[in-house]
This record gives structure tokens, sequence and C-alpha cells, in this order.
């Protein structure tokens, strides 16, 4: 690349020599991603982390000294601006929501293709929320599972309703809300319900405001942790 400030710079956390090989070999392939550092455990990472200051962070979880999930907490109570992208094999509902809890960007599984990964790592770079189709999944199996408790809740008269937990958003802010849970971005959004550019852009800005979030991927966290889509 000409302009070196269109890359990606990208951290590799990764306990497994070969694994991380191998990821460095697929990645230096791809013009605009630059890796700028490797790390076999969470501490290490989170130091690299605050010298790099990466855009991407691929974290796996399984780390010695202290884990992925610890180690992203870390990263993101710095407040240094890098994504983090979970890379692993675990798929687990509880590693899942933990992940996304310590404030994971997006999360992707380790049987993922090249073109998978790389396709994740510029939608994070982006700010899309991003998951893997199986973690997806689990995800909507959970929101399903949180809303029908909350109606339950609702209807014995204990509990918030799902309405109370929306913050006050319209119908259409809840469409979007739901779209951007399952990472799509501005464009999509429009194309997928007949609106402008410019119309989805104010909606996601109003229930960023809304839910008290500062981007698109935490109102995705938020909206999938209260049930709210």
């Amino acid at each position: 690349m000409s302009e070196n400030s269109k890359e990606i710079r990208v951290l590799l956390v990764e306990d497994h020599t070969m694994t991380r090989m191998g990821l460095q070999l697929v990645l230096e392939k791809v013009d605009d991603i630059k890796v700028v550092g490797e790390a076999e455990d969470g501490a290490a990472a989170v130091e690299l982390a605050l010298i790099h200051c990466p855009d991407v962070i691929l974290m796996d979880i399984g780390l010695p000294v202290i884990d992925g999930i610890e180690a992203t907490r870390k990263i993101k109570e710095a407040k240094m601006g890098a994504n983090i992208l979970v890379f692993t094999s675990r798929d687990s509902e509880q590693d899942v929501f933990a992940a996304l809890g310590a404030g994971a960007d997006a999360y992707i599984m380790k049987g993922a293709n090249p073109e998978q990964l790389i396709s994740a790592i510029r939608a994070v770079n982006d700010g899309t929320a991003w998951l893997d189709p199986a973690i997806a999944k689990l995800v909507l199996r959970n929101v399903t599972r949180k809303s029908v408790q909350s109606e339950a809740q609702t209807f014995s008269g204990y509990g918030p309703s799902k309405t109370a937990l929306a913050a006050g958003l319209t119908e259409r802010e809840m469409e979007v809300l739901k779209l951007i849970v399952e990472g799509l971005n501005n464009p999509q959004i429009a194309e997928r319900l007949f609106i402008t550019r410019a119309t989805a852009k104010a909606h996601v800005h109003s229930i960023l405001q809304k839910l008290c979030v500062d981007d698109r991927t935490q109102a995705a966290v938020t909206a999938m942790r209260e049930g709210l889509v």
C-alpha cells in the first residue's frame, strides 16, 4: 500500500505458536492489514496493546497468566481505542457472553476460513458489531429465551417490561437496533428497511443516545444483554 495510514494495525494474541504463525502468514498477504505485534499470554497482550496502539486485537480466550476475557477487560478499561475481535474455539454461552460483557467488539470461531477472518477484521475496524454465524445463533436463542422470561415476568406482575427496557426507542428504532445486533452497517440497514442512508444514520445516532452508549457495538451488546430485540 502506498498510504500506511489506511492500514489496519493488528495485534495477534494466541498462545499456540503454530496457530499464531498461521495467522501471521494469512494476514501478511492482505494489503490493508499490518501485524504490529504478537503476544503469547493475556498480560503481554495488555502490555503490547499499550505500546503499539493497534486498531484491532485478535484475541484468544484460553491464554496463560490472565485469560483473554480479563485481558479484554483491562484493554477496554485503558480506553486506548482498540477494537477487540475474539478468535477462539470456545463457543459456550458462558464464554461468549463473558467476552462480550468484558467489552469484546466481535466474536469469531477458529474454524472460520481466511476470507471470513479478514472480513471480520475489516468490519470490526469500521465499528461494525460482528458475530460468527454460529455465535449469532447462540445469541439469538439467548435473546429469545430472555424475551419469553421477560414477558412472563411482566404478566406475573414482576420485572420491567420489554418496552420499559427499550429506553423509549420507537418501533422503527427497535427494527434498526435488531439489524445492528445482526451486524449490518448503515447502508445495509437502509437497504433492508427501504430508507435512505441518512435516515439510517439518524436512527442509529438516536439509538446510541437513548441507550447511553458510545458506539453501535455497545448498543448491540446492551440489546443482547437486556433482551431488547
